[in-house]
């Protein structure tokens, strides 16, 4: 199988050209392959595909072998896999997702792509579409109790869901010990993606993530989306803000007209190669 390996800000997949042939049992190479010690290693693995319904598809798998719904630093690699590798021209794309059809703008700097806006789409704080049980309708600055200490917490869907923490330090916070907590809690269904977030100022905001399936990644697109609408709606930070991640920094505005997020940030090729089957 010929790969590619990509990140956008640390956050880095397997990226595979499924638009001719597609290898079987995506989830178990998934899996297999993200190893870090034993395989290529990354967060998980991403199938391009040819879509009816736009340019593009991409279906996304986590470290775990588990089918994820979106990814945003995923997807702007996804638009300069198809520019870089030729696959097409266009500097506008559209890309299916499990979450719906996004809507991307490449930058091509010397013939290949090094920053893509993407339209993220509209965040949703209802309970049963993130979903979140036993909470309410709507979950925004409300109190958890997780890993023997409160928390204030906003839930946010992006087409995945999101649970929004403030800490004042989170550097020191040892997600390994409270990112499954919150993951795996009884209130999270379908388990959740955990955003820890420091408020810098209005316009800036540090956040680490413990994303489900892959466990604590170096940056995670629609957690930053999730993060900066939640300190948005709770008046915390102004619309436009940049997110500070371990992998780098994303830019995140609330375009509250449109009722829609829009991120952009980098797309890194690391390197390719061929795996032995």
């Amino acid at each position: 199988m010929k790969f590619t390996k990509m990140h956008g800000c640390g956050n880095d997949y397997i990226y595979v050209d499924c638009t001719r042939e597609m290898p079987g049992n995506l989830s178990e190479l998934s899996r297999r392959y993200s190893d870090r010690r034993f395989g290529i290693g990354g967060d998980g693995l991403i199938a391009i595909c040819p879509s009816s319904a736009a340019d593009f598809r991409m279906e996304m798998y986590n470290a775990d072998g588990s089918l994820g719904a979106m990814c945003g630093n995923g997807i702007r690699c996804v638009a300069k896999y198809v520019y870089d590798k030729g696959l097409t021209d266009k500097t506008h794309l559209r890309i299916e997702t499990s979450s719906g059809v996004k809507d991307l703008v490449l930058t091509v700097e010397g013939g290949e792509v090094s920053r893509v806006r993407v339209d993220m789409g509209t965040p949703s704080l209802r309970s049963d579409r993130i979903p979140v049980v036993g909470l309410g309708a709507q979950v925004v600055g409300q109190s958890i109790q997780v890993a023997g200490r409160t928390w204030t917490m906003t839930c946010v869907s992006m087409g995945n869901p999101h649970a929004v923490v403030w800490a004042d330090d989170v550097q020191s916070l040892h997600l390994e010990q409270i990112g499954p907590q919150f993951e795996h809690h009884a209130s999270f269904p379908d388990r959740v993606n955990t955003e820890f977030v420091h408020v810098i100022d209005r316009r800036n905001l540090e956040m680490r993530v413990w994303e489900r399936g892959s466990g604590e990644t170096l940056a995670c697109g629609t957690g930053a989306c999730a993060a900066a609408y939640a300190a948005w709606l709770c008046g915390l930070c102004d619309a436009a803000v940049t997110v500070h991640l371990r992998g780098g920094d994303l830019e995140i505005t609330y375009d509250q007209q449109a009722n829609t997020m829009l991120m952009t940030g980098p797309a890194v090729t690391v390197f390719e190669g061929c795996t032995p089957d």
